[in-house]
């Protein structure tokens, strides 16, 4: 009888084996989710809406995009974190997700406990620039003046805590000098007021300074990525002026709640990647400036380890707050 036990037991592993698999392999069956903590028409939200057009397509699903702003991403990314880890609630964001863990205390959520890492859609590096009519026509320039000057240049961001506030910060830490942050609220008043002169220098997204360096008003002096841009070549990164230690990419990438099995995670990862791939999504995140990515969990993973760590001690060091 013992043997008659164990061939039982062993056909319904093999049953539950068989269930679990047809499960994996049937996701999704009903209309997937991609919460976004931004309001419409920023940057992680069209990049949503690209990724979200391309994966109901290839998932055979639809893909929607909810909008949940407010508290720096934190509602969007508690109500994901705390959502059922079945694949259909998912969060897309930018390094946000990973810079709340030091700027803000007694969060509701853990972003290396609470999550995990699926694929980054795409990134697009920060771009220091400076009013065309500066002095500082380099980076070093550009070092060598706020060392003579301490406390007497300024930056803009768009906002305290923003990528452009921390890349201000890193780069300070990394060269040394006292240059005073201004923040603005949004990144268009924030380049106005270094248009018009009001700051010395700034760190924006491609798309927000292209054109105003193509008319002139602006001048790149470095990016803060890890290669040059595709769309401003010419640019090269801080470590090819010498200036090691100042990446900052703005990625934009799909998180799912920590529990989400293995095979729903690959099975969204896979389809991400195909969806960079393709020749439409390309062309159409590189015309509204980020550039396709397609990583894996395990990349991605790394990616937001390291930036949690990253800017924890940039926000000890600066003393940054949330406003």
């Amino acid at each position: 009888m013992p043997g008659i036990r164990s061939i039982v037991w062993l056909i319904a592993l093999c049953i539950a084996a068989g269930s679990a698999l047809v499960q994996a392999q049937a996701y999704p069956t009903r209309p997937v989710r991609l919460v976004v903590g931004f309001t419409p028409g920023g940057g992680v939200d069209i990049n949503a809406r690209l990724l979200a057009s391309k994966l109901s397509e290839l998932l055979g699903q639809q893909v929607i995009v909810d909008n949940r702003p407010g508290a720096g991403t934190n509602i969007a990314n508690e109500l994901v974190a705390k959502s059922a880890p079945d694949g259909y609630t998912l969060l897309v964001n930018s390094p946000a997700v990973a810079i709340n863990m030091a700027l803000y205390k007694n969060l509701p959520y853990d972003t290396l406990r609470d999550f995990a890492a699926v694929s980054i859609f795409s990134e697009s590096p920060n771009i220091l620039v400076v009013n065309a009519s500066s002095s500082a026509t380099t980076l070093n320039e550009l070092i060598a003046l706020a060392r003579a000057k301490p406390g007497v240049l300024n930056y803009s961001s768009a906002g305290t805590g923003t990528t452009q506030n921390l890349a201000g910060e890193l780069f300070k830490l990394r060269t040394g000098t006292n240059i005073v942050h201004v923040p603005y609220k949004g990144s268009a008043p924030s380049l106005t007021a270094l248009i018009a002169g009001d700051v010395d220098l700034t760190f924006a997204n491609v798309p927000a300074i292209l054109q105003h360096v193509k008319s002139g008003r602006l001048r790149p002096l470095a990016s803060t990525g890890t290669r040059r841009s595709e769309l401003m070549p010419d640019v090269p990164t801080m470590q090819e002026t010498g200036l090691k230690g100042v990446e900052v990419t703005v990625w934009y990438g799909v998180l799912a709640p920590a529990a989400t099995s293995r095979d729903i995670v690959n099975t969204l990862s896979e389809a991400i990647v195909k969806a960079t791939r393709s020749p439409d999504i390309r062309q159409r995140l590189l015309d509204q400036g980020a550039e396709p990515v397609g990583s894996t969990p395990a990349e991605f993973d790394k990616i937001l380890r390291e930036e949690v760590a990253k800017w924890v001690d940039v926000i000890r060091a600066s003393g940054i707050r949330p406003d």
